[in-house]
């Protein structure tokens, strides 16, 4: 009786007797690529370390090279947790059975960018010119792509794997224009956004969204409220007032649908079209 209660007290202690995997294993926490990937991990270290105080197991941070690497892996069920664009949450939730957990409260704009020093001051003038972009499957990308469609302009796109480099170029005149976010581009350090100008904006769209894995359903209620029980803190507040985020908010329901046709496009060019 002592034999088998020591094994089962060593079984329990290395999480095997637990149905939930995330107590087993490390919590994988992805985060969709945005900007430098060293200042992406450093940023959410404190919410890394937050949710390994509440929730009692070992939380690792992690991204990838680009946003379509993010989305194959999170297709793939890599995160546990996916913090990443609408767009890409949407196509988490439909084709991988992602759960919607919440979303920051400021909303996401893409811009298109220019030289302020430059010429270009309509769509027109980028007829032939290099437009630089994030990865093909990126929402400010695909945004970018339909804005120069519907103006008729004929312009090669170039894919870069981090916004600061975009504006940097743009700001150096080595390419006529790029696509960033609204919040990349207001982080820019002063020298860089000085030289800029915007030559365009979006319609306001769902800002990131956390979603959990199918396989912790069952924790669902349990790590929400350890992510709102996070907002309160002074480490996540400024977070928050840093990226400009305003904090969490609750997701209504279908909220995401709005974004099926950019996660359509994100499955096509994939090449995961059904």
């Amino acid at each position: 009786m002592k034999k088998l209660l020591c094994i089962c007290c060593t079984l329990a202690a290395t999480g095997f007797l637990t149905s939930s995997p995330s107590l087993a294993t490390p919590l994988t926490v992805g985060i969709a690529p945005q900007g430098n990937a060293r200042i992406v991990l450093e940023t959410y270290q404190p919410l890394r370390q937050y949710l390994e105080k509440t929730l009692g197991y070992q939380v690792d941070i992690v991204t990838a090279p680009d946003v379509d690497e993010f989305a194959r892996r999170g297709l793939a069920g890599a995160y546990d947790i996916a913090v990443t664009t609408s767009h890409q949450g949407r196509l988490l939730q439909t084709d991988a059975g992602y759960l919607p957990l919440l979303a920051y409260r400021a909303d996401s704009l893409s811009l298109a960018i220019v030289a302020d020093s430059g010429h270009v001051t309509k769509p027109a003038d980028l007829n032939s010119m290099e437009v630089l972009g994030l990865g093909p499957t990126s929402q400010v990308t695909l945004w970018g792509q339909h804005w120069l469609k519907d103006h008729r302009v004929n312009a090669r796109i170039r894919y870069l794997s981090a916004s600061d480099s975009v504006a940097q170029l743009v700001a150096a005149g080595e390419s006529a224009a790029g696509f960033t976010s609204l919040a990349d581009y207001q982080k820019l350090p002063d020298r860089v956004r000085s030289r800029l100008r915007i030559l365009a904006r979006s319609p306001a769209s769902p800002g990131r969204v956390y979603l959990l894995s199918p396989r912790l359903s069952a924790k669902r209620k349990e790590i929400e409220s350890a992510l709102w029980a996070f907002a309160a803190t002074p480490e996540a507040k400024k977070h928050f007032d840093d990226d400009g985020l305003e904090g969490y908010r609750k997701l209504k329901l279908n909220e995401l649908n709005v974004m099926d046709a950019y996660a359509a496009q994100v499955r096509k060019d994939l090449g995961k079209a059904p």
